[in-house]
């Protein structure tokens, strides 16, 4: 589940990356612009690096576990 969660990620980053460039281009309207701008804010925030910078605590997600049982 997490590999298709991740892969829909990478084809929503590339949507969103033709959508900037179409923007850009003046092909698409201004509201393709806003969803694109709102989606990459949202991922770019995802990032452990912006995290990092900024101090905001890192939220342990499944792709960082390894399998091991606590208890």
């Amino acid at each position: 589940m997490i590999e298709n969660s991740e892969s829909t990620k990478s084809i929503v980053d590339a949507l969103s990356f033709g959508t900037v460039v179409g923007t850009v281009a003046g092909v698409l309207p201004n509201i393709a612009a806003i969803f694109t701008i709102v989606w990459t804010v949202i991922r770019i925030y995802e990032t452990d690096t912006f995290r990092k910078i900024f101090k905001i605590p890192l939220v342990a997600s499944k792709r960082y576990d390894d399998g091991k049982d606590e208890n």
